[in-house]
């Protein structure tokens, strides 16, 4: 029982060290709940995010203020068609060593650090965009042959421009898939405008405080992997996957329509994770199917790869996911 009513209490103080880092970002961030809120479930689960919002709605701010708040390391990298890929990782350079003969060392790019912005990621070549993958991927860097650890705990947040596509290099599928979700950026609502004009254009410069830290933030991904997941909400889970496969038991006439690739794997682990993090933000230790609904828009918005006919009709993929998860929510209900 001791043990059961310290984990009760290490779940509880977790929802409340989460909710002091919201009031925090508030300080700075007006709006855009929904956006902090998938932030944090994505640096809970350990993965990367992809931003998607027009110019000038506080996408490189949100992303450096919860740096600020988890007293993070942060680095922005402002992405453009000339960068190469030791521009992000580093480069030995040649130089006089203590022993007076020349060695190589290494100088470390910026990509070394607990947060790095890739702000408008798809402005750089595949090339260098893949100078990312490895740390996205593995956490490490190899420079010449030797190979870089990198910091902990690691996110990558990319932010690209949904309409200016000239001069761009859209991300690859491969390379989308390893963002755990992607996160839609709108507008600010009217009261929300008259507030940033307020804030922002007055003398005072609100500050803000150190409400988690960075081993804090190691021990709350540990603690989102502890999250419970019956055997129910599971299958519901591999549902909403599998119904996403064109030609499979239980998939939509729109899906079968509109859909040339559905959700791998990667979509189902993203999935849950997601969910687990939201649960852990709630103070709950077991995962619910609102849970999965409200995580399934940002962990597979980016993983349904449309046919030409889903193209020409400029469908959404949000619209297939939500008539996916009605179906599985109303096949879950009739067994």
């Amino acid at each position: 029982m001791d043990a059961i009513k310290y984990k009760e209490n290490e779940f509880r103080s977790a929802a409340e060290k989460l909710q002091s880092a919201r009031e925090e970002i508030k300080r700075i961030i007006v709006g855009q709940d929904e956006v902090v809120e998938q932030l944090l479930w994505s640096i809970l689960s350990g993965g990367h995010s992809l931003l998607e919002g027009l110019p000038g709605l506080g996408k490189t701010m949100l992303i450096r203020t919860i740096a600020d708040c988890m007293d993070l390391s942060f680095n922005r990298i402002q992405f453009t068609p000339d960068l190469m890929p030791s521009d992000i990782t580093g480069t030995m350079l040649l130089q006089p060593g203590d022993n007076g003969r020349q060695e190589f060392i290494f100088h470390e790019g910026p990509i070394f650090a607990n947060i790095v912005l890739a702000d408008e990621i798809n402005r750089a070549t595949p090339k260098t965009q893949s100078a990312l993958l490895e740390a996205m991927a593995e956490r490490t860097v190899t420079v010449m042959g030797s190979t870089k650890m990198m910091a902990k705990p690691f996110f990558v947040l990319a932010t690209q421009n949904p309409i200016d596509m000239e001069g761009t290099y859209p991300l690859p599928e491969a390379q989308m898939d390893r963002f755990i979700c992607k996160i839609l950026v709108g507008y600010p609502s009217r009261e929300d405008l008259k507030d940033i004009a307020r804030r922002t254009t007055g003398t005072e410069t609100p500050i803000v405080s150190r409400a988690v830290s960075a081993d804090d933030v190691i021990r709350l991904q540990q603690l989102a992997k502890e999250i419970l997941v019956s055997e129910e909400i599971l299958d519901f889970a591999v549902a909403i996957v599998t119904c996403s496969h064109p030609g499979s038991e239980g998939s939509s006439e729109s899906v079968n329509k509109f859909i040339q690739y559905g959700i791998g794997p990667r979509g189902l682990q993203s999935l849950l994770m997601l969910a687990k993090a939201r649960a852990l933000c709630s103070g709950r230790y077991h995962v619910s199917t609102g849970d999965l609904k409200n995580a399934a828009l940002p962990a597979l918005r980016h993983r349904l790869l449309l046919n030409f006919e889903g193209e020409a009709r400029g469908l959404a993929t949000d619209e297939l996911i939500l008539e996916i998860l009605e179906n599985c929510s109303k096949a879950a209900a009739a067994k």
